[in-house]
């Protein structure tokens, strides 16, 4: 077969969207990028902060600066350094259709690594990202094209790797591709939660059942007949899955609820896109998870869910009980080699003419519709993508609660209610603030958990251009919580190098600086005499220098200047030496000698 047919074939079959293995993906295409035994410690589809794990996180034993190899033949057509996310990453695309992605590393190889820096200082950025052509830097399968780290977003030394379509940049399950990863270990149920379908999520606890495991497999513990009120009910599941030979826990790949023998709904995790990923925050019980810590997996689909990942025989997964009989219920989970666990049970509805009533006399917000709250001082703007489920607007208004605050603590609802786009904050100051400090304004975000900050705007006036909407400040946030506008007035501090006029860092492999700001710092620049250095910012740590050949030995200068969001900045100029440093040599431990051992007399 022609080997443009063989890539055009290959790009149409990636194209279909794949809810079972019955697609069978090339084998032995893709090596394993590490050579040590094959392990994970994360699958795709595990559930993370705001979105789906997206690839595999491949083991290095613990350690960095293993090699990292090309898992196949390609070019490397993009390379990314970020403090966050993936840290230092590669994307190599392939013949096939396919991209391969490794992130979390320390190194390119040489050359690359060279081009890398080269771009980092022409650009004066340290965090960059970079398009390549095809003929820049070609690679063949089991070169080696890292070393290994924990950069970015990783808690601990290892590798991402995902799997892409190169044309839509979906990524896939790399299961699917028959990497050498044992799996014959069924996924585990936890528990089966229950909840009402007549009213929103965010407007209930689930009632929790402990999974039994028994020799016919899992059974909720607590009753042998679920007995409920509610006439439209749906079920969440905790699980987790196990690779063989291990006991990390990881995500499982999907789930499918059958009533009374029929099936009903089903999710799986095969592909997913980026602009999708954070419709888990939909799929999970995010409230519970806000509240517990853990994750509940649901079998129907919230209103405002436009994600990919379920597949539904009626309307949302809801199950209606129209009649007081026993009903037969299994869920059935599944990994990706589809080794299945399954649970039995039954549910009732109790026979009860007592209608359930809730207070609908307040206006609620509702998904798939454009909402807006207003205040004489306060507004909030809700897109018609934001919300997943109905809302019941919860708002309180307090005091100023610090010297630089210009307006009140404005609360609307919390942060356990998760939101899929922006929402637009608007906020009247309570008080006249002076020209000088009209571009020093922030709006701060605060929950429980932690706060944040942006820029404020002020709002113009649609009709006047030139001129302020009656003196409105707006931000846009990712979170409910506490809003509230604060002059920030105060520069960034930064620590020095050291007390002397001249400091000798002859000793020192680096330099370290960690800038803080009462809100958050924008920028960090540095020169040394009078050219750009490039510091590192990995995790947001710190801004790193390592010594390399821009820093010879001698005496130099080295200015720093850093930024806040809102053009508050702290100058810092020293001085330093640097010559060429021999360690002292350690003092040698003498034994001490009794004067009998002196004199040769032997211990009785």
């Amino acid at each position: 077969m022609p080997r443009c047919l063989v890539i055009f074939v290959s790009t149409i079959l990636l194209s279909i969207r794949l809810h079972s293995q019955s697609f069978v993906y090339s084998k032995n295409y893709f090596r394993w990028p590490v050579a040590n035994k094959p392990g994970i410690v994360a699958n795709f589809g595990e559930l993370r902060s705001g979105h789906w794990h997206m690839g595999l996180d491949i083991r290095t034993d613990q350690k960095e600066n293993m090699p990292v190899y090309a898992a196949a033949d390609g070019y490397v057509a993009r390379v990314s350094v970020n403090p966050f996310s993936y840290g230092k990453a590669i994307y190599i695309n392939h013949p096939n259709g396919l991209t391969t992605v490794y992130g979390h590393l320390n190194k390119f190889f040489p050359k690359l690594d060279s081009f890398v820096t080269a771009e980092q200082y022409k650009q004066q950025s340290w965090e960059i990202d970079l398009v390549l052509t095809k003929d820049k830097f070609q690679v063949r399968k089991g070169q080696i094209i890292a070393n290994s780290g924990s950069t970015g977003a990783s808690q601990g030394p290892h590798v991402h790797f995902e799997i892409r379509n190169t044309t839509t940049e979906r990524c896939i399950n790399p299961f699917f591709f028959d990497l050498p990863i044992a799996d014959d270990v069924p996924p585990v149920f936890t528990k089966l939660a229950l909840y009402d379908r007549m009213q929103s999520i965010y407007s209930q606890s689930p009632t929790i059942f402990s999974a039994k495991k028994t020799k016919n497999g899992y059974v909720a513990a607590k009753d042998s007949v679920i007995k409920t009120d509610f006439s439209k009910i749906g079920f969440a599941i905790g699980a987790y899955d196990c690779v063989s030979g291990s006991t990390n826990q990881n995500g499982i790949y999907g789930a499918k609820l059958f009533f009374d023998g029929t099936l009903l709904s089903e999710f799986a995790l095969d592909s997913m896109d980026y602009r999708e990923t954070d419709y888990v925050n939909a799929h999970v019980d995010y409230a519970y998870r806000y509240r517990s810590g853990s994750n509940l997996q649901q079998l129907f689909k919230l209103p405002g869910d436009k994600g990919r990942a379920y597949k539904l025989k009626n309307q949302d997964g809801g199950i209606l009980l129209n009649d007081t009989e026993i009903h037969n219920l299994r869920i059935e989970i599944t990994d990706a080699r589809q080794n299945m666990s399954a649970m039995n049970f039954k549910v009732q509805r109790n026979d009860s003419t007592t209608p359930v009533t809730r207070n609908n006399e307040q206006k609620l917000f509702a998904p798939n519709y454009v909402n807006v709250f207003e205040q004489p001082d306060f507004e909030l703007y809700l897109k018609e993508d934001c919300l997943y489920d109905t809302i019941r607007p919860v708002f309180s208004r307090s005091g100023e609660a610090t010297s630089n605050a210009v307006s009140p603590i404005f609360q609307f609802c919390n942060s356990s209610i998760p939101l899929h786009d922006e929402i637009r904050v608007r906020i009247k100051p309570a008080v006249t603030i002076p020209d000088d400090w009209k571009d020093k304004i922030v709006i701060k975000r605060t929950d429980q958990k932690s706060a944040n900050y942006r820029r404020a705007q002020w709002q113009m006036n649609p009709i006047f251009p030139n001129t302020f909407r009656n003196g409105w400040l707006t931000a846009s946030f990712s979170d409910f919580g506490s809003y509230q506008a604060l002059i920030d007035s105060l520069p960034p501090t930064v620590n020095d190098l050291g007390a002397a006029d001249t400091v000798d860092l002859s000793a020192s492999k680096k330099i370290v600086f960690y800038p803080k700001d009462n809100t958050a710092i924008r920028s960090f620049r540095a020169e040394l005499d009078g050219q750009w250095l490039m510091f590192s910012n990995d995790k947001g740590a710190g801004w790193l220098y390592s010594f390399d050949e821009r820093c010879p030995f001698g005496v130099h200068q080295l200015k720093i200047r850093i930024e806040d969001m809102v053009g508050n900045t702290a100058e810092k100029e020293q001085w330093f030496k640097r010559y060429p440093y021999t360690p002292p040599k350690k003092k040698t431990a003498h034994k001490k000698t009794s004067s009998r051992a002196k004199h040769g007399v032997k211990k009785k």
